[in-house]
């Protein structure tokens, strides 16, 4: 095994501050593997990243990367779970506090001490990665790696809208932003039986409007913000959809999500948006609405995504749309940052 690889490292706060750097391999502890990594997602939050628009601490430099698979080729002496050689796919959640009152329910994904693989600590963009034992999922010999790599934004997807609202068979469900994750999030919406299932974009989203119809939206529409909340009552009786996903990165979609739903809706919040609101929120009081937050993932969820893709309930065709050797990822960058590509996997080796 070679004592350095190559990485992709974000080395400082100011846009465009990341570059393939040589680095060392990874050393582990006694509960940890060293993951081969076979793939790895370019995330939003890569992009987020590499752009500067990120609303989260970063630990600079860091190696990007938190959605992987990839082989065990080493293991630590306390790892008894998993051998070398295993096909495996892993959680985000790097590093938590054992002992604290949210990982002792299971919720370790929202304890405050959490640190993520990709800005906390160093991610799977490189040859190799450090993994905790308790991060690791087996993979069934039938998924392929550049699938399992997209395990992690399938369960923020999961949790999102099968665990965080709920979703009748025939509810009218709204989503607000065709990027990677609100495109899971039509997939996981059709699966609850939603009709309609209406994804708005901007004009510059067709591309990735067409992958959401492709999973199940019955209607897209790509329109500027303001013109949005006029097709509702295309749809509906008039009063709105009972379910908004609003998966868009800016905030201002939140102010979309609140005239798109009708009295008593649903709004689940998942998508990241730093920029301040500049409006107001009596609709939430006026229409009663629940505006319900959505972060990450667990166990269980990673348990239930993973059987979902292997029985291939969760089809990732229309989703996946490049597959390119690590040294490509600036060109996968932008073709995602454009959308011109819904979602790209690198290959490190």
């Amino acid at each position: 095994m070679s004592e350095k690889m190559l990485a992709l490292v974000n080395y400082a706060k100011h846009a465009g501050a990341v570059e393939l750097r040589e680095v060392p391999v990874p050393s582990i502890g006694e509960e940890d593997v060293l993951l081969e990594v076979k793939a790895v997602g370019i995330c939003g939050s890569d992009l987020h990243q590499y752009h500067a628009t990120h609303s989260w601490k970063v630990n600079y430099p860091v190696i990007l990367g938190h959605e992987y698979a990839g082989v065990v080729v080493a293991k630590g002496a306390r790892v008894r779970r998993f051998q070398e050689g295993d096909r495996v796919t892993g959680e985000t959640a790097a590093v938590i506090d054992p002992d604290s009152p949210m990982t002792r329910r299971g919720l370790y994904n929202l304890d405050p001490a959490r640190l993520g693989f990709g800005y906390g600590v160093d991610g799977a963009m490189a040859r190799y990665v450090r993994v905790p034992e308790r991060c690791l999922h087996s993979l069934p010999e039938s998924l392929p790696f550049e699938h399992a790599a997209l395990t992690e934004p399938c369960c923020v997807a999961y949790n999102a809208v099968c665990m965080n609202v709920r979703i009748r068979p025939g509810d009218a469900v709204a989503v607000l932003g065709p990027g990677p994750i609100g495109i899971l999030c039509t997939l996981m919406a059709r699966l609850n039986g939603a009709n309609p299932l209406v994804v708005y974009g901007l004009p510059a989203d067709r591309h990735r409007l067409e992958a959401a119809r492709a999973v199940g939206a019955t209607h897209v529409f790509a329109l500027p913000p303001q013109e949005m909340a006029d097709t509702a009552k295309l749809f509906t009786d008039g009063y709105g959809f009972d379910v908004v996903v609003d998966a868009s990165g800016v905030s201002a979609s939140l102010q979309t999500a609140l005239q798109l739903a009708r009295p008593t809706a649903q709004i689940v919040k998942v998508g990241w948006g730093p920029q301040p609101c500049d409006y107001s929120l009596d609709p939430v009081v006026a229409k009663n609405l629940t505006i319900q937050g959505s972060f990450s993932h667990n166990w269980p969820i990673w348990e239930r995504v993973l059987a979902m893709l292997a029985s291939s309930q969760i089809d990732l065709k229309p989703v996946l749309n490049r597959v390119a050797p690590l040294p490509q990822w600036r060109e996968c960058f932008e073709a995602m940052a454009c959308g011109e590509v819904v979602k790209a996997v690198l290959t490190p080796v």
